[in-house]
Order: structure tokens, then C-alpha cells, then sequence
């Protein structure tokens, strides 16, 4: 027992200590975990060299992350997603495999082992891409999109490549054994002392047509069962009021079904995947989120910490130049057919080089078939090790691999030519400088109010979409100064300040009042420190982006709790008074570049305001009372 706990504190302290390092250096949390791992097992050997059955147990957070994207995929998305799979991942995975056993074949390997690596090489990680796509927020891209259409087609191919191996070991049957199904995305299935094992040992005495069968047979029970069980099942286990049945019923769907997949020798992750798409629309879909995201992330980091604890520091000292050439050049020429599949797909700019070099490294299945061809004798003991150190090498250089791709972004960035801006033909009383959803109420407010407005916007497709509807507006930046004055800064009235960039809202409202002293300047406010910036800048009106809804939020939940509408009017209107009084006091006190935390005079200030305020309401509320009597 002390032995476990010391572990864990060490797994926890590690993570800790050393996670936290990482994403504050913007390095990423998978190298950080990676980083941790690597500290506690090669270079301090704190915790020793058995990992295997934490690493099995840790696996399944890959199972749980892809149920939760599945639950953000519905059936439609899916289909949408086919020609992608199929295209894209199978030439992936096909052509990958050929190119690598091609450059094994050249460097003196048998055709049969050059294959089999060719094989588990071509599988990039899935846990480590989709982790860090979701932490940079590029699973919506189009380049995020690519990738993990062809992580599930990678996920979708071990099946065939574990059937695929023992044909290839020399002097084994040309059937599958019982072998094959021993080892499956991550989980290791004990023949012996398991309570399974009956059950497995039946599913694979079964002929291949059985078996083909009773898989198609446990893909619709997920399904269907998804689909018409679900409902009543959560319904039961709410019933009960114990938010712990919630929990309870989310781990139980999602491991449950990954051994139902892994009985009859699919990717677990497969099957949690096919069932989070299936419970897309489920109106438990957020419940089902909440209950299974801690334990993915634990289980994410802990896997990431194993493979980390899992380098083989001696073997890489006694041949680090082979070791890293061999990488190198496993990651040259996965990035090479990536790059041919993104133009041959026609992913374009940066994210060509996101779908290239986010899946250039080797995979945590590539763990478990070289395990299953050690085991099958199709590769040697010294051909394995070299593989896991390639794998384990390859995954550790991926946070690399994503910050080059970032740098490669900023400079195409840099070098997208600038589209002409519009010529301005037209002058204003009113300018507004941004269109989006904030500038359109304005605009269509101001226009319908007999007032005739020039609209500038840095964004093609806003302004586009506009002239569909009879908006007239001009394409430009209306941070540069020239677009301002040809849309008649020197005469106008009004200048509304409503682009997205805070930096440009500063510039224009600062060049704006040095233009023009007595000029009339609203700009809108994304928090409360752009408000400071934009008073000293020199707006006159600041409207938080969010203010005026919220007092407006706040009005409804006072009429619901009891308050009259001509109280809640009252409150509501005294705390925008009060409000925007001390935002213009607190806003002198705001010294640029400094945390308010650290300026004792504002927080002081702040403290005292907010006193103010709660007086200021009550006696609102008290002077209000004999109105709203009288009116009942």
C-alpha cells in the first residue's frame, strides 16, 4: 500500500510540477507529460521499469477521448466525413506502409519485417494529435478536420494489420490465431486467469464467418441499443438522485462496450467512438461529457507519462546516431506522402502543413504490433527495440512538429498578398469603422433612423454579405488612416469603433481623436481593461460588449424573484448609472502594463465603489416601493 501511494504521489507531483512548466512556456501539455515521464523513469529511476500494465490501463483514455468526439459528431457529420476516410486515411496508411517498407527493403531488411514495421509506422498517434488539436483549437480547421479523419481510418486499420501479420511470419499458419485477438488497441487480453477467457476462447474457435457475423451483430446492439435504451436506462439511474449513478452509468457504457469490442477483436476505441456518434443528439449528451472528461484527461496524461517512463535511455546511447537518423527519416517520409495527400486533396495554406507535420510521427498502437510481431517471431528481439525507441522518439519530437507548423503559419500569414482596398466614394456624418454583429445593430439602427452611414470592414465576406442584402459597406482596414479619411473623418459627426482586434479599436480611436479633438468617438469594449485603454485612447461613449445584456439578464431574474417591473426598471437603470460612474473613476487609476491586482490604490478604490453601489441600490429600492404599491 505505501508502495502505490508513493507512486502516485510521484505521478502526481511530476505532472504537477512539470506540465505546469510546459504550457507556460507555450511548449504544450503533451510534451509536458511526455517531459515528466521521461524525468521519473530514464533520468531519475524513481519508478522503476513496470509500466506495461499502467500503460494498459492508461490506454484507455485514448478510448474515452474518442467517445467524447464522437459525441460531437453526429451520424450526418460522419457521413459527410466518408470520402475522406476512405480516400484519404486508406491512401495514408497504404502508401505510407509501401514507402517505409521500400526504405527498409534498400537498407539490407527481409520484405517480410520491413512490411510489418511499414505497417505500424504508418499509424501516427492518435492520442497526442487529437490532444494537442483540441488545446490549440484546431479541430475545426480544415487541416484538424483531415487529420483526424485519418487517425480514424489508422484506428480502423489495426484490425486488418493484426489479421494481416501471422501471414507474413514464416513457418506460421496462414489463419489467424488465437494470438490475434490477444492484443487490441491498447488492452491486453489475459488468456488464463481472466473470467473473460471463456468467452474469448469461444468467440475464436468460431469460423471466420461466425465471427464476421457476431462483429456486425455487436456494432448494431451499440447502435441500436444507443439509439432506444439510452433514455430509459439514464431516466432509471436519475430516478435515484445520487449524482454518483451518473458517473457510475457513463463508465459503464463506455468500458462495457469496449470489451464487447475487444471480445470479437475491434478497436475498443472504435466501438466507444461508433457509440459517442450515436448518442450525438442524446439529450444526455452533456451529462454523458461532464461525467467522462476528468477521467480522460487523467488517463491521457498518465498514458502520455508511461511512454515517456518507456524510453530506453541505454539503447539510445549505444546507437543515438542510427537511432535518430532512423526517425528522421521515418518522419521525412510520412510528411512527404502527407504533403502529396494534401495537394492531391487540395488542403490549402496553412493547413496543408498542419495535416503534414501534425501526423509525421509513429503511433501508441506501433506499441502493440511490434509486441504482437515479436510475439508472432516476424521480428527479432534487437529489430523490436529499435522500433520502440523510433516510436517512442517520434512522439516525443511532436511538439516540435507543431511548433513549426505555427511558425510556418505566422510567416504564410506575413505573406498573404493584401487585398486592394475598396475605393471610397462616399462621405458620412457617421462612420463605422467594423461590421460584425455588434457594427450591424448600429448600422441598421442608425440608417432606419433617416441618418446615412460609410461602413468599413477588413473582412471580405462581411461586406459581401452585406451588399446581398442592400447594406452598401467598404472593404478596407479602417485602421489605416488614408481608409479613414476617404471615408470622411474630417467632417464627420460620429465615429463608431466596432472592428474585433483590440489593438486596432486602440489605434483607430487614438489616431481618430488626434485627428480630431471635437469628434464624437463611441467605441465598444471587450472587458473592463479595454475600457480603460479605450479612455485613455480618447473615446467618449465605451460600451462593454456584454454590459447592456447582462443588466438586461439581470432585470428578468429579479422579476422572477419577486420584484415588481417598475422596481426592477429602477435597479436596473441605477446600476448603469453607477456602474459606468465608476468605470470612468476606476479608469484613472488604471496604470498601462500593470495588473490591477498589483495597484493597491484601484482594488482600494474598487472596494469603496463597490460599497457605494449596494447603497446607492437600496436606496433606489426604497424610494421605489410606495410607486410600485400604488400602482398594484
Amino acid at each position: 500500500m505505501e508502495g502505490f501511494l508513493l507512486l502516485a504521489s510521484l505521478y502526481l507531483g511530476a505532472a504537477v510540477l512539470v506540465v505546469r512548466l510546459s504550457v507556460r512556456f507555450g511548449l504544450g501539455s503533451v510534451l509536458g507529460y511526455l517531459a515528466a515521464g521521461i524525468v521519473l523513469g530514464p533520468l531519475l529511476n524513481l519508478v522503476g521499469g513496470e509500466t506495461k500494465d499502467l500503460q494498459h490501463f492508461a490506454e484507455f483514455g485514448v478510448v474515452m477521448m474518442l467517445f467524447l468526439i464522437g459525441l460531437e459528431l453526429e451520424p450526418r457529420a460522419l457521413w459527410d466525413m466518408r470520402h475522406r476516410l476512405i480516400g484519404m486515411g486508406g491512401a495514408q496508411v497504404v502508401v505510407t506502409s509501401i514507402a517505409v517498407a521500400a526504405a527498409l527493403v534498400w537498407l539490407g531488411v527481409t520484405w517480410e519485417m520491413a512490411l510489418t514495421l511499414g505497417m505500424l509506422l504508418s499509424l501516427s498517434s492518435t492520442a497526442i494529435v487529437l490532444q494537442t488539436l483540441n488545446e490549440k483549437n484546431l479541430m475545426r480547421t480544415a487541416g484538424g478536420r483531415a487529420s483526424f479523419s485519418v487517425l480514424l481510418t489508422q484506428d480502423i486499420a489495426v484490425v486488418p494489420m493484426l489479421a494481416l501479420i501471422p501471414l507474413l511470419a514464416s513457418g506460421r499458419s496462414l489463419s489467424p490465431t488465437a494470438e490475434t485477438f490477444g492484443i487490441t488497441d491498447g488492452v491486453a487480453v489475459e488468456k488464463t486467469a481472466s473470467i473473460a477467457a471463456p468467452l474469448i476462447s469461444l468467440v475464436q474457435s468460431l469460423p471466420g464467418w461466425s465471427v464476421t457475423l457476431l462483429t456486425l451483430a455487436v456494432v448494431m446492439g451499440i447502435v441500436l441499443a444507443g439509439h432506444f435504451l439510452t433514455r430509459p436506462v439514464f431516466r432509471f439511474v436519475h430516478a435515484s438522485r445520487l449524482p454518483e449513478m451518473s458517473t457510475f452509468i457513463s463508465l459503464l457504457m463506455v468500458l462495457g462496450i469496449a470489451f464487447l469490442m475487444t471480445v470479437v477483436g475491434l478497436s475498443p476505441a472504435l466501438g466507444t467512438f461508433l457509440a459517442g456518434v450515436v448518442l450525438a443528439n442524446s439529450e444526455f449528451r452533456h451529462q454523458l461529457e461532464a461525467d467522462i472528461q476528468p477521467f480522460k484527461g487523467l488517463l491521457m496524461g498518465l498514458f502520455f507519462m508511461t511512454v515517456g517512463i518507456g524510453i530506453n535511455i541505454e539503447a539510445l546511447r549505444a546507437q543515438p546516431l542510427v537511432i535518430l537518423g532512423l526517425t528522421l527519416g521515418l518522419i521525412a517520409i510520412k510528411s512527404a506522402v502527407l504533403l502529396g495527400i494534401a495537394l492531391l486533396f487540395r488542403i490549402k495554406g496553412k493547413d496543408r502543413w498542419l495535416f503534414t507535420l501534425g501526423m509525421a510521427q509513429a503511433g501508441e498502437f506501433g506499441f502493440l504490433i511490434v509486441s504482437f510481431a515479436l510475439q508472432q517471431t516476424i521480428l527479432t528481439a534487437p529489430v523490436a527495440q529499435v522500433a520502440l525507441l523510433v516510436i517512442s522518439l517520434s512522439m516525443l519530437l511532436t511538439p516540435a512538429l507543431f511548433i513549426t507548423y505555427e511558425r510556418l503559419a505566422r510567416r504564410l500569414a506575413n505573406r498573404t498578398p493584401e487585398q486592394a482596398a475598396d475605393d471610397i466614394t462616399e462621405t458620412g456624418k457617421v462612420i463605422i469603422a467594423g461590421i460584425g454583429r455588434f457594427g450591424q445593430v448600429v448600422n441598421r439602427l442608425v440608417r432606419h433612423s433617416g441618418l446615412s452611414t460609410v461602413v468599413l470592414d477588413a473582412d471580405m465576406a462581411t461586406i459581401d454579405t452585406m451588399r446581398r442584402f442592400g447594406v452598401k459597406g467598404f472593404f478596407g482596414d479602417p485602421a489605416r488612416p488614408e481608409l479613414l479619411e476617404a471615408a470622411g473623418l474630417a467632417t464627420a459627426s460620429v465615429l463608431v469603433v466596432a472592428v474585433d482586434s483590440r489593438e486596432k479599436s486602440n489605434m483607430i480611436v487614438a489616431f481618430a481623436r488626434k485627428s480630431r479633438p471635437d469628434l464624437h468617438i463611441v467605441a465598444r469594449a471587450v472587458d473592463r481593461v479595454h475600457v480603460y485603454e479605450l479612455y485613455q485612447a480618447g473615446a467618449n461613449d465605451i460600451v462593454r460588449e456584454t454590459f447592456d445584456s447582462s443588466i438586461r439578464a439581470g432585470r428578468y431574474v429579479l422579476e422572477n424573484m419577486g420584484f415588481s417591473d417598475y422596481e426592477a426598471s429602477k435597479l436596473s437603470q441605477a446600476y448603469f448609472q453607477v456602474d459606468r460612474a465608476a468605470m470612468r473613476d476606476l479608469a484613472e487609476l488604471w496604470v498601462p502594463g500593470q495588473s490591477v491586482l498589483k495597484n493597491e490604490a484601484y482594488i482600494a478604490r474598487a472596494r469603496q465603489l463597490d460599497r457605494d453601489l449596494e447603497t446607492s441600490l437600496i436606496s433606489v429600492l426604497d424610494a421605489a416601493r410606495p410607486n410600485s404599491e400604488a400602482a398594484e
